[in-house]
């Protein structure tokens, strides 16, 4: 039987959302392994003084338990 555990994560970058994405996968894969997954939850975008400054995820990162 396998077993998934999932996480949920949030990550940020000033370049874009598929950005974050890759930041976040690459964080959460400094100490798990086997990630089977990204579900984005939610997306957002930081603005300062009428401009976006950054993007942001919070991401549900899904792996299979040894």
């Amino acid at each position: 039987m396998t077993i998934v555990k999932v996480i949920e994560v949030i990550a940020s970058s000033p370049t874009s959302i598929e950005d974050a994405i890759q930041l976040a996968v690459a964080e959460v894969s400094k100490t798990v392994r086997n990630i089977d997954s990204v579900y984005i939850k939610d997306i957002k975008a930081h603005v300062n003084d009428g401009k976006v400054v950054s993007y942001g995820c919070i991401c549900k990162v899904s792996f299979r338990v040894d």
